[in-house]
């Protein structure tokens, strides 16, 4: 599988808008970011490792996963995705808040971010 059929399947797996770029390395990398953590998203967490496993990507093997969490210190989220960046992941997952989503996207313009939040990530005002 390609990374571009990596990425759409992340995408589709948890029904997130995704862009593709171009391939840089064998193993796709994710980067998951988080102004929470770890311990509230234990559910979606196993979700999408399993959907990955069900594309046949397995962390460790095929796949990288770097995980930044904040936990519950949102002035370090601009640092954590700056580190993602660094890093040179493929994509980068934000889940839990819009703070999340806005520090990726201030950390980046070429990397493709990927969000899952019930608000809207580009208004300020969203939590």
């Amino acid at each position: 599988m390609r990374r571009r059929e990596f990425i759409a399947g992340l995408g589709s797996a948890a029904a997130w808008p995704v862009v593709a770029r171009a391939q840089q390395r064998g193993v796709p990398v994710v980067g998951v970011l988080s102004g929470t953590s770890p311990k509230g998203y234990s559910v979606p967490v196993a979700g999408l490792l399993r959907r990955l496993i069900d594309a046949d990507y397995v962390d460790g093997r095929n796949v990288a996963i770097e995980w930044r969490w904040a936990r519950d210190q949102y002035d370090r989220l601009p640092m954590l995705a700056a580190d993602l960046v660094l890093r040179r992941v493929d994509v980068i997952l934000t889940i839990g808040s819009a703070r999340a989503a806005l520090a990726a996207r201030a950390a980046t313009t070429t990397i493709a971010i990927v969000f899952a939040l019930g608000s809207d990530p580009v208004d300020n005002r969203s939590g």
